[in-house]
Protein backbone atom coordinates (compact mmCIF):
# COMPACT_ATOMS: atom_id res chain seq x y z
CA UNK A 1 0.00 0.00 0.00
CA UNK A 2 1.18 3.34 -1.13
CA UNK A 3 1.07 6.83 1.40
CA UNK A 4 -2.01 7.99 -0.75
CA UNK A 5 -3.86 4.75 -0.12
CA UNK A 6 -3.19 4.69 3.60
CA UNK A 7 -4.60 8.22 3.55
CA UNK A 8 -7.19 7.75 1.43
CA UNK A 9 -8.26 4.50 3.71
CA UNK A 10 -8.14 5.91 6.75
CA UNK A 11 -10.64 9.46 6.09
CA UNK A 12 -12.82 6.83 4.17
CA UNK A 13 -13.18 4.94 7.09
CA UNK A 14 -13.22 7.45 9.56
CA UNK A 15 -16.26 9.49 7.83
CA UNK A 16 -17.60 6.25 7.36
CA UNK A 17 -17.67 4.45 10.43
CA UNK A 18 -20.19 6.37 11.94
CA UNK A 19 -22.51 7.48 9.60
CA UNK A 20 -25.01 5.32 8.10
CA UNK A 21 -23.85 4.30 5.11
CA UNK A 22 -21.60 1.43 6.10
CA UNK A 23 -18.21 1.88 6.02
CA UNK A 24 -17.10 -1.75 5.23
CA UNK A 25 -18.88 -1.23 1.68
CA UNK A 26 -16.99 2.07 1.60
CA UNK A 27 -13.35 0.47 2.19
CA UNK A 28 -14.37 -1.94 -0.12
CA UNK A 29 -15.44 -0.86 -3.04
CA UNK A 30 -12.53 2.29 -2.54
CA UNK A 31 -9.53 -0.36 -2.14
CA UNK A 32 -11.22 -1.95 -5.88
CA UNK A 33 -10.85 1.13 -7.31
CA UNK A 34 -7.57 1.95 -5.57
CA UNK A 35 -6.98 -1.06 -7.09
CA UNK A 36 -5.93 -2.90 -4.11
CA UNK A 37 -6.21 -6.66 -4.11
CA UNK A 38 -8.06 -7.47 -0.69
CA UNK A 39 -5.19 -9.76 0.24
CA UNK A 40 -4.59 -10.32 4.17
CA UNK A 41 -2.91 -7.41 4.86
CA UNK A 42 -5.76 -5.04 3.38
CA UNK A 43 -8.24 -6.79 5.30
CA UNK A 44 -5.75 -6.59 8.38
CA UNK A 45 -5.85 -2.95 7.78
CA UNK A 46 -9.48 -2.03 7.09
CA UNK A 47 -10.04 -4.03 10.13
CA UNK A 48 -7.04 -2.20 12.90
CA UNK A 49 -7.75 1.37 11.32
CA UNK A 50 -10.98 1.13 13.32
CA UNK A 51 -9.64 1.47 16.43
CA UNK A 52 -8.76 5.24 15.46
CA UNK A 53 -12.28 5.81 14.89
CA UNK A 54 -13.15 4.34 18.14
CA UNK A 55 -10.49 6.66 19.87
CA UNK A 56 -12.52 9.15 18.62
CA UNK A 57 -15.73 8.46 20.35
CA UNK A 58 -13.58 7.47 23.58
CA UNK A 59 -12.19 11.14 23.23
CA UNK A 60 -15.64 12.61 22.78
CA UNK A 61 -17.67 10.78 25.08
CA UNK A 62 -15.49 9.22 27.81
CA UNK A 63 -16.90 11.36 30.48
CA UNK A 64 -20.53 10.87 29.42
CA UNK A 65 -20.16 7.37 29.63
CA UNK A 66 -18.02 7.08 33.15
CA UNK A 67 -20.32 9.45 35.26
CA UNK A 68 -23.50 7.15 34.36
CA UNK A 69 -23.48 3.51 35.53
CA UNK A 70 -27.05 3.23 34.07
CA UNK A 71 -25.92 3.92 30.48
CA UNK A 72 -23.05 1.28 30.94
CA UNK A 73 -25.56 -0.96 32.00
CA UNK A 74 -27.33 -0.54 29.01
CA UNK A 75 -24.52 -0.04 26.78
CA UNK A 76 -22.84 -3.76 27.81
CA UNK A 77 -26.90 -5.34 27.28
CA UNK A 78 -27.27 -3.46 24.10
CA UNK A 79 -23.70 -5.20 23.22
CA UNK A 80 -24.25 -8.72 24.25
CA UNK A 81 -26.86 -9.73 21.43
CA UNK A 82 -24.37 -8.56 19.01
CA UNK A 83 -21.26 -10.58 20.65
CA UNK A 84 -23.32 -13.60 20.59
CA UNK A 85 -24.53 -13.05 16.74
CA UNK A 86 -20.44 -11.77 15.82
CA UNK A 87 -19.34 -14.95 17.72
CA UNK A 88 -21.46 -17.70 16.37
CA UNK A 89 -22.17 -16.30 13.01
CA UNK A 90 -19.54 -13.83 11.85
CA UNK A 91 -17.29 -16.74 10.45
CA UNK A 92 -19.15 -17.96 8.39
CA UNK A 93 -21.13 -14.65 7.46
CA UNK A 94 -17.28 -13.53 6.56
CA UNK A 95 -16.21 -16.22 4.29
CA UNK A 96 -19.38 -16.27 2.64
CA UNK A 97 -20.52 -12.69 1.71
CA UNK A 98 -17.08 -10.57 1.99
CA UNK A 99 -15.81 -11.86 -1.38
CA UNK A 100 -19.63 -11.33 -2.69
CA UNK A 101 -19.77 -7.65 -3.71
CA UNK A 102 -23.01 -7.90 -5.67
CA UNK A 103 -24.70 -8.84 -3.06
CA UNK A 104 -23.26 -6.48 -0.33
CA UNK A 105 -23.92 -3.95 -3.20
CA UNK A 106 -27.90 -5.02 -3.29
CA UNK A 107 -28.26 -5.02 0.64
CA UNK A 108 -26.35 -1.39 0.70
CA UNK A 109 -29.17 -0.46 -1.64
CA UNK A 110 -31.60 -2.61 0.54
CA UNK A 111 -31.31 -0.87 3.85
CA UNK A 112 -31.23 2.44 2.03
CA UNK A 113 -34.92 1.76 1.15
CA UNK A 114 -35.32 1.18 4.37
CA UNK A 115 -34.17 4.75 5.53
CA UNK A 116 -37.14 5.74 3.48
CA UNK A 117 -39.77 4.04 4.65
CA UNK A 118 -38.76 4.40 8.41
CA UNK A 119 -38.77 8.43 7.55
CA UNK A 120 -41.68 7.83 5.63
CA UNK A 121 -43.70 6.63 8.66
CA UNK A 122 -42.10 9.33 11.12
CA UNK A 123 -43.57 11.98 8.50
CA UNK A 124 -47.03 10.14 8.76
CA UNK A 125 -46.99 10.30 12.39
CA UNK A 126 -47.32 6.34 12.12
CA UNK A 127 -43.88 6.80 14.05
CA UNK A 128 -43.04 9.61 17.22
CA UNK A 129 -39.27 10.14 18.10
CA UNK A 130 -39.41 12.01 21.28
CA UNK A 131 -37.39 9.87 23.62
CA UNK A 132 -33.69 10.52 24.71
CA UNK A 133 -31.73 7.81 25.83
CA UNK A 134 -31.27 8.91 29.73
CA UNK A 135 -34.98 7.17 29.73
CA UNK A 136 -34.09 4.37 27.53
CA UNK A 137 -34.88 1.01 29.15
CA UNK A 138 -33.56 -2.63 29.39
CA UNK A 139 -35.86 -3.70 27.26
CA UNK A 140 -35.12 -1.48 24.40
CA UNK A 141 -31.50 -1.72 25.08
CA UNK A 142 -31.58 -5.64 24.29
CA UNK A 143 -33.62 -4.88 21.47
CA UNK A 144 -30.74 -1.80 19.86
CA UNK A 145 -28.37 -4.65 20.59
CA UNK A 146 -30.43 -7.08 18.13
CA UNK A 147 -30.67 -4.24 15.69
CA UNK A 148 -27.09 -3.33 15.91
CA UNK A 149 -26.46 -7.62 15.40
CA UNK A 150 -27.86 -6.97 11.47
CA UNK A 151 -24.46 -5.61 10.72
CA UNK A 152 -22.70 -8.79 10.70
CA UNK A 153 -23.98 -8.75 7.15
CA UNK A 154 -21.98 -6.40 5.16
CA UNK A 155 -23.68 -3.86 3.77
CA UNK A 156 -26.23 -3.13 6.44
CA UNK A 157 -24.11 -0.36 8.39
CA UNK A 158 -23.72 -0.96 11.97
CA UNK A 159 -24.35 2.56 12.64
CA UNK A 160 -27.22 2.28 9.97
CA UNK A 161 -28.75 -0.46 12.30
CA UNK A 162 -28.73 1.29 15.39
CA UNK A 163 -29.98 4.36 14.27
CA UNK A 164 -33.54 2.83 12.38
CA UNK A 165 -33.77 0.44 15.04
CA UNK A 166 -34.05 3.02 17.99
CA UNK A 167 -35.70 5.71 15.89
CA UNK A 168 -38.46 2.75 15.37
CA UNK A 169 -38.56 2.75 18.97
CA UNK A 170 -39.19 6.23 19.19
CA UNK A 171 -35.81 8.01 20.14
CA UNK A 172 -34.40 11.13 18.86
CA UNK A 173 -32.43 10.93 15.48
CA UNK A 174 -29.79 12.74 17.30
CA UNK A 175 -30.16 10.80 20.87
CA UNK A 176 -29.96 7.61 18.39
CA UNK A 177 -26.99 8.64 16.85
CA UNK A 178 -25.06 9.15 20.29
CA UNK A 179 -26.58 6.36 21.69
CA UNK A 180 -24.76 4.47 18.32
CA UNK A 181 -21.18 6.06 18.49
CA UNK A 182 -21.23 4.88 22.83
CA UNK A 183 -21.82 1.47 21.78
CA UNK A 184 -19.60 1.41 18.54
CA UNK A 185 -16.89 1.10 21.74
CA UNK A 186 -17.20 -2.55 23.23
CA UNK A 187 -18.65 -3.14 19.85
CA UNK A 188 -16.02 -2.47 17.27
CA UNK A 189 -13.04 -3.20 19.83
CA UNK A 190 -14.16 -6.60 20.28
CA UNK A 191 -14.55 -7.31 16.41
CA UNK A 192 -11.00 -5.36 16.17
CA UNK A 193 -9.47 -7.51 18.68
CA UNK A 194 -10.65 -10.64 17.41
CA UNK A 195 -9.63 -10.17 13.77
CA UNK A 196 -6.58 -8.73 14.66
CA UNK A 197 -5.02 -11.38 16.59
CA UNK A 198 -6.04 -14.20 13.95
CA UNK A 199 -3.78 -11.80 11.59
CA UNK A 200 -1.21 -10.33 13.90
CA UNK A 201 1.44 -12.03 11.93
CA UNK A 202 0.92 -10.30 9.01
CA UNK A 203 1.28 -7.23 10.68
CA UNK A 204 4.20 -7.94 12.35
CA UNK A 205 6.42 -9.18 9.17
CA UNK A 206 7.86 -5.77 8.95
CA UNK A 207 8.49 -2.30 10.01
CA UNK A 208 6.37 -0.56 6.61
CA UNK A 209 3.33 -2.89 7.59
CA UNK A 210 3.31 -1.47 11.47
CA UNK A 211 3.95 1.95 10.04
CA UNK A 212 0.91 1.77 7.49
CA UNK A 213 -1.17 0.84 10.01
CA UNK A 214 -0.48 3.57 12.37
CA UNK A 215 -0.91 6.15 9.62
CA UNK A 216 -4.04 4.52 8.52
CA UNK A 217 -5.48 4.78 12.68
CA UNK A 218 -4.07 8.15 13.05
CA UNK A 219 -5.98 9.87 9.59
CA UNK A 220 -9.23 7.42 10.40
CA UNK A 221 -9.66 8.82 14.26
CA UNK A 222 -9.39 12.42 12.85
CA UNK A 223 -11.60 12.04 9.86
CA UNK A 224 -14.13 10.08 12.64
CA UNK A 225 -13.90 13.26 15.31
CA UNK A 226 -15.07 15.71 12.60
CA UNK A 227 -17.44 12.86 10.94
CA UNK A 228 -19.44 12.59 14.62
CA UNK A 229 -19.44 16.18 15.35
CA UNK A 230 -20.72 16.62 11.54
CA UNK A 231 -23.66 14.25 12.00
CA UNK A 232 -24.86 15.15 15.74
CA UNK A 233 -25.71 18.60 14.62
CA UNK A 234 -26.83 17.51 11.35
CA UNK A 235 -29.45 15.02 12.67
CA UNK A 236 -30.93 17.61 15.57
CA UNK A 237 -33.03 19.08 12.76
CA UNK A 238 -32.76 16.67 9.54
CA UNK A 239 -33.65 13.47 8.74
CA UNK A 240 -31.85 10.03 7.03
CA UNK A 241 -33.97 10.65 3.82
CA UNK A 242 -30.43 11.86 1.76
CA UNK A 243 -28.55 8.78 3.26
CA UNK A 244 -31.35 6.66 1.88
CA UNK A 245 -31.23 7.89 -1.32
CA UNK A 246 -27.57 8.02 -1.35
CA UNK A 247 -27.56 4.38 -0.84
CA UNK A 248 -29.89 3.45 -3.89
CA UNK A 249 -28.38 5.99 -5.96
CA UNK A 250 -24.79 4.72 -5.36
CA UNK A 251 -25.72 1.19 -5.53
CA UNK A 252 -27.74 1.06 -8.42
CA UNK A 253 -24.66 2.97 -10.46
CA UNK A 254 -22.16 0.78 -8.90
CA UNK A 255 -24.33 -2.60 -9.57
CA UNK A 256 -24.35 -1.06 -13.22
CA UNK A 257 -20.17 -0.75 -13.08
CA UNK A 258 -20.46 -4.44 -12.00
CA UNK A 259 -22.46 -5.18 -14.67
CA UNK A 260 -20.38 -4.09 -17.48
CA UNK A 261 -17.13 -5.33 -15.84
CA UNK A 262 -15.44 -8.32 -18.31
Amino acid sequence: MTIIQTFILGIIEGITEFLPVSSTFHLIWTSRLLGLVQSDFVKLFQVFIQSGAILAVVFLYWKEILRSSALMKRLILSFIPTALVGYFLYGMIKGVFFENIQFTTTVFIVIGAVFLIVEYLIGRRIITIKKEIAILTYRDAILVGLFQALAVIPGVSRAGAVLVGMMFLGYRRDESAKYSFMLSIPTILAASVFDFWEMKDIALQDSGSILTLTIGTVVAFVSAYFGISWLICYLQNHSLVIFGWYRIALGIILLLVLSMSP
